[in-house]
């Protein structure tokens, strides 16, 4: 007998139309990936042509829906980024570093490690330079992750950490909340007949007061050093344009945060189908009241 399992994503992307240099930035980094399709190693250097064209000090100006933009697009891992092409991390950073106001981060997972072989090591750089943003620099951030039965257990130490810098700091705002598909807070562990995969938020976008970056990545360590993909920046200075990009994008965050779908789940409050599934591990038996 074959079952079919269906699933329901929810994913956000974007579509540029009639910017052709934009374009062949992007096809030269697919035109990368199609020349190791007969290669059994990375090649020392490569070629020319594969070269970046715009990046953080030299980026594409042009109109996206009636609005005056920059834009470059970023790649990943480092072993796949030629001359002049950003690092999807180097992206990022430039973002926010960028923010005045607010940084708005929507990810399916977060979680600021590295598995090699079975260990585990903090991977700093992204975790890192949220702290910064928070503490040196008093920029609101929102933290919507993705919650299902995969969710590891480790992402709730991490935004307890993330929130006790901000304690009996003023000028610090951070907020993080959980997207749930589900009506009872994902408890599709029932053991009983279930042929469906579970509804999933895959968005992987921020927002912040003047640019956004839209990329294939969840904020774990694993996915920037190990997978290959692709981002794009975009700048806007008139971000409160009807038209601009950043004020769309913005609303999209806004509705997802404030439907109720977006929950303030607590380590200790997690539904006991989830609290099922760490228990049920024999190799690692820790109780939900260790993962304050």
């Amino acid at each position: 007998m074959i079952q079919f399992l269906i699933s329901q994503m929810k994913e956000l992307g974007v579509i540029v139309y009639n910017c052709s240099c934009l374009v062949l930035d992007l096809q030269r980094i697919f035109a990368l990936y199609s020349s190791l399709r007969y290669k059994n190693k990375i090649p020392p250097s490569w070629s020319k042509r594969l070269y970046g064209v715009y990046d953080t000090q030299n980026k594409l100006m042009l109109q996206l829906n009636e609005t005056k933009s920059e834009a470059f697009v970023s790649n990943s891992p480092k072993l796949f980024c030629p001359k002049d092409r950003v690092l999807d991390i180097e992206a990022i950073y430039s973002v926010i570093d960028d923010a005045k106001q607010f940084v708005y981060i929507a990810v399916m997972d977060y979680l600021p490690i590295v598995i090699d072989t079975n260990a585990k090591r903090y991977w700093p750089y992204l975790d890192g330079k949220i702290r910064e943003a928070l503490v040196l620099r008093s920029i609101k951030v929102r933290l919507l992750i993705s919650f299902s039965r995969d969710t590891d257990p480790l992402t709730f130490n991490f935004v307890s950490s993330l929130k006790a810098i901000c304690t009996e700091v003023p000028s610090c705002s951070l907020k993080v909340k959980f997207f749930d598909l589900e009506e009872e807070s994902a408890c599709f562990l029932k053991e009983q007949k279930n042929t469906s995969l579970p509804k999933m938020n895959r968005n992987k976008y921020m927002v912040t007061d003047g640019a956004a970056y839209i990329g294939n990545f969840d904020w774990v360590g694993n996915a920037f050093t190990q997978n290959a993909g692709a981002g794009l920046v975009i700048n806007q200075a008139d971000a409160g344009n009807s038209t601009s990009i950043i004020k769309q994008l913005k609303a999209v965050f806004e509705r997802d945060w404030y439907s109720h779908y977006a929950k303030s789940l607590q380590p200790t409050k997690i539904p006991n189908c989830f609290n099922h599934k760490l228990n049920k591990g024999t190799s690692n038996k820790t109780s939900m009241s260790n993962v304050n």
